[in-house]
């Protein structure tokens, strides 16, 4: 699986030309003091981000917590009650289309034209970003190409599966070469094979220069693709980090479950130190670990006090234990639906 080389080198506009040459000189997205109410319910509560060059952004949290209103007001698509956008230093208030062309939104919703195929689609999005004619021609080639569906161009939406609108509806957000890319939940209910075509998709533009935020639930995702997490709960920014900080911030530490053949004996742990008990019954017994290191010294004592083990498992800590840990465990779906 590839995208072509000439997707990420070959330069026809100057909005993608101009990438390189503004790495690390300001942030591609810089929002400050974002706030955004609807009726008497708050969705931002004073955010404050910055994403860069080159970097792909996690965007996490419950539902309702405030990850699409974010992602609408930096598109220029809501205004925020108070706070600042700035998209590559330029005022995303301007909504001018020098800013909205720099801007490559992916809602949630597969935003396409089902009786059009999907070479017109993406000409279509081309032209409106101020492409010209004869480059949409080529770019939504191109565009085409980088999701796999070079074969499929002249088909008609409507009879493209699920994965292969979602990996079209991501081109149609890439096709005009944006600076920066918005993605919400852009791999929601995909196929295996289009998840993986669409994260290395998004790989490809941050290498080549776009700042990425990338909304999603799914946390394997963002541990393999993003290089930083923001945590957003209840409209406000909870965490911002790399996901080892994140992890390490939350105090989440590894488990250990064992079960035993026969009844364990008593006193097997004595001397053991920093080593948590969850649960434990006659015969098994889950613990929670200071270090991952302590896996072979429970084991060696459990041997060396004759217990007999049927199996045992170790869970390292992950993003998604540091995130019911700092977001809380209760489902929370607020009145008003998720924004």
């Amino acid at each position: 699986m590839r995208v072509p080389d000439e997707y990420v080198s070959r330069q026809p506009s100057t909005i993608w030309s101009n990438i390189d040459g503004m790495r690390d000189a300001v942030p591609h997205i810089d929002a400050t003091g974002l706030r955004k109410g609807y009726g008497s319910r708050v969705a931002l509560d004073g955010v404050t981000l910055a994403v860069n060059s080159g970097e792909v952004v996690g965007l996490l949290g419950p539902n309702g917590a405030g990850k699409t209103t974010t992602l609408m007001i930096l598109s220029t698509l809501l205004r925020p009650d108070a706070g600042e956008v700035r998209i590559t230093g330029l005022p995303a208030n301007s909504g001018g289309r020098i800013v909205r062309r720099k801007l490559g939104f992916v809602p949630q919703s597969i935003a396409l034209y089902p009786s059009l195929s999907g070479m017109q689609n993406l000409i279509l999005f081309a032209r409106i970003h101020g492409v010209s004619e004869q480059e949409a021609q080529s770019e939504s080639a191109t565009a085409l190409e980088a999701v796999g569906l070079t074969d499929r161009a002249n088909d008609p939406v409507s009879v493209l599966s699920g994965g292969m609108q979602r990996r079209l509806n991501l081109a149609c957000g890439l096709v005009h070469r944006p600076e920066v890319l918005l993605l919400d939940e852009p791999a929601v209910g995909v196929d295996p094979q289009s998840r993986e075509r669409i994260l290395f998709t998004v790989r490809k533009m941050a290498d080549a220069g776009a700042a990425v935020i990338y909304s999603s639930h799914y946390m394997e995702e963002v541990e393999r693709l993003c290089d930083r997490v923001l945590l957003i709960d209840s409209g406000r920014l909870v965490a911002n980090g790399k996901v080892a900080d994140l992890i390490a911030s939350a105090g989440c530490r590894p488990r250990m479950e064992i079960t035993f053949e026969d009844a364990m004996s008593s006193d097997w742990l004595n001397g053991v130190d920093r080593v948590h008990i969850l649960s434990q019954s006659t015969d098994r017994i889950e613990l929670e670990l200071s270090s991952i290191t302590q896996v072979g010294e429970l084991l060696e004592r459990a041997r060396s006090a004759a217990c007999s083990l049927r199996e045992f498992s170790v869970h390292s800590p992950n993003l998604s234990d540091a995130f019911m840990s700092l977001t809380g465990h209760a489902l929370r779906d607020p009145e008003g639906g998720s924004h």
